[in-house]
């Protein structure tokens, strides 16, 4: 039995300015989702925001105390970074991805999110004729909304049919006209949680220097990828990554996964070097500058944006990722909670009658980790997310991230050892109403 009517969902959309929950944001579902909590005092399962479920790392919160004892917050933090993090970055990259690139290169930012957003601007900006951006999806909402803003045109594609070998021939279909700048995506998934093999990789490197386009691999999940021994500094399996390939990349590193570090908008945006020593004319003219791609990004565009990452943040990530190379803190243990709280989840679900959407990887199954993909018989995302909502389950549609697959998001992060029993109570009966129906 639903828990929440038709009619008070409806109210709760109305109330809360929700044009169309099938379609809605994850900020919009979660409004919907408290109305109705603070309505009937239902506690929802929460699905719907990629929010950390783990405590912040102690040694980042220690480091950025011990800093702004020093009195650090008195001073404007240096547009490119403090040292000590550039410094670490650099080690970090060598440490777990065994990339070489200088610490001038690796530039903090506020956020991932403040990272692609100068990206977009730097990379389309670049070469007269280059403005689109590619996506390859399913992915992050946020930065299509982000491209909204900035008025720059992209295209995309669902990688579903297209992993492996099959990869080539949809790229180089979508890059034949000479207009993408950038491609996107993140690695592991958000939403899916496939990771992209090394033959993909390499297709996506190859196909970037022939086409002079710039990669932007967003790495929110670094070592996340739970099925392989990652996380060992300096030592292999490696985490997998585009830099491999070729010259034309910008790596995302964000502290808000890996450290739990989310509050403090924390993360990097690690260059090639040879892409921070180019030299492109349209940069110089349009800002005045030199026109060389690293230090137009940082001081152009990244500035105008936050005027820098907060000083005492910086301090706190610095620590925690030479703690990470130094092999004093494991990272990766710290988060695989997720892991299990997705192979729990996953099997409730499955039992249930749901069915998971993207389920394999080119040579293996789909690991367990921060995010899932589920669907229900042949329910589209929309109608899937408007009816776990009426039974106290929170998502967000697939068609929302670019997919073309029938199906929900569904993160793991908010999931508590109580909320178990209950998910499997919801779903059951979430089950039982809509056998009835389909009979």
């Amino acid at each position: 039995m639903k828990l929440f009517s038709d009619h008070l969902i409806a109210e709760a959309c109305r109330e809360m300015h929700v044009a169309d929950l099938g379609q809605a944001t994850i900020g919009e579902v979660l409004l919907v989702a408290q109305y109705l909590e603070q309505k009937t005092g239902q506690t929802f399962i929460r699905m719907d925001q990629g929010s950390p479920g783990l405590p912040a790392n102690r040694f980042g919160i220690e480091a950025e105390k011990a800093a702004l004892d020093r009195g650090v917050g008195a001073h404007y933090p240096a547009a490119a970074g403090i040292t000590e993090l550039k410094e670490a970055a650099s080690r970090f990259v060598k440490a777990f991805i065994d990339i070489d690139i200088s610490p001038r290169a690796c530039i903090p930012t506020t956020g991932s999110v403040a990272a692609s957003f100068a990206a977009f601007i730097a990379t389309t900006q670049r070469t007269p004729g280059k403005n689109r951006v590619l996506f390859i999806d399913p992915g992050f909402p946020i930065q299509k909304s982000q491209l909204r803003v900035l008025g720059i045109e992209w295209r995309e594609f669902d990688i579903f049919p297209y992993r492996g070998a099959a990869l080539r021939d949809k790229l180089e279909e979508e890059l034949a006209d000479g207009t993408t700048a950038a491609i996107v995506y993140s690695n592991p998934n958000n939403p899916a949680w496939i990771c992209l093999e090394e033959e993909e990789l390499k297709i996506i490197g190859q196909l970037a220097t022939s086409h002079d386009v710039i990669v932007l691999e967003d790495q929110a999940y670094f070592c996340m990828d739970y099925r392989r021994d990652l996380g060992h500094p300096y030592l292999p399996p490696f985490v997998p990554t585009v830099a491999r390939y070729t010259d034309n990349y910008i790596l995302m590193l964000s502290s808000s996964k890996i450290f739990s570090y989310a509050g403090q908008r924390a993360a990097l945006a690690c260059v090639s070097d040879k892409l921070f020593d180019r030299h492109f004319p349209a940069l110089a003219e349009r800002y005045h500058d030199t026109g060389i791609f690293g230090p137009t990004f940082i001081a152009s565009i990244l500035y105008m944006i936050t005027s820098g990452c907060t000083a005492s943040t910086q301090y706190g990530y610095a620590e925690m990722l030479q703690l990470a190379c130094d092999g004093k803190i494991n990272f990766v243990e710290d988060t695989r909670e997720y892991e299990r709280r997705a192979h729990r989840m996953k099997e409730i679900f499955t039992r249930n009658g749901f069915h998971i959407v993207y389920e394999h990887d080119v040579t293996a199954t789909v690991g367990d980790g921060f995010f899932f993909t589920i669907g229900y018989q042949d329910m589209s995302g929309p109608e899937l997310l408007c009816e776990l909502i009426a039974y106290g389950v929170s998502s967000i549609s697939l068609s929302t991230t670019g997919s073309h697959q029938r199906g929900v998001r569904a993160c793991v992060s908010q999931m508590k050892e109580e909320h178990y029993p209950v998910l499997e109570e919801r779903m059951r009966a979430f089950n039982e109403d809509h056998k009835l129906r389909k009979k």
